[in-house]
């Protein structure tokens, strides 16, 4: 199977405890662990303004994650288990490698598009006019 890279973004409470943090994180890198992924990069965004309100909060606090894994069923789970989070109040997950590979294929059109371009070179200096010409000599 081919690896898959997402993002994993959830907030939470903004008054969450690190440790509580922490324990969401735990759950997250173990139940990786346990279905065959890794997760590659996590950032701790902190508190942020939300664009519009969710449970009735105006701010959050942002964590972001990379995760691989060949197997799609482990983002579901992680799904479910932020779901019954206290402390999370909204997450999302995107698959990235689909936009790596369509951004690969454009990148490799447009380099066959510039190779099949005749090169423009630089235009030779006009040539001075017989009259300038006459009055030099």
């Amino acid at each position: 199977m081919e690896e898959r890279y997402y993002d994993l973004i959830f907030i939470a409470r903004p008054a969450t405890p690190e440790e509580e943090i922490k324990k969401i994180l735990g759950v997250v890198e173990h139940t990786c662990a346990e279905k065959g992924g890794k997760v590659e990069k996590t950032e701790q965004w902190g508190t942020r303004k939300l664009a519009y309100r969710v449970a009735k909060h105006r701010e959050g606090i942002y964590v972001h994650q990379e995760i691989r894994t060949t197997h799609g069923e482990l983002i579901a789970e992680l799904e479910r288990r932020l779901r019954v989070q206290d402390a999370v109040i909204k997450y999302q997950t995107v698959r990235l490698d689909e936009d790596l590979k369509r951004q690969k294929k454009l990148s490799l059109k447009r380099e066959k598009r510039a190779a099949r371009r005749p090169r423009r070179t630089a235009a030779p200096p006009p040539a001075a006019a017989p009259e300038q010409a006459a009055a030099t000599s």
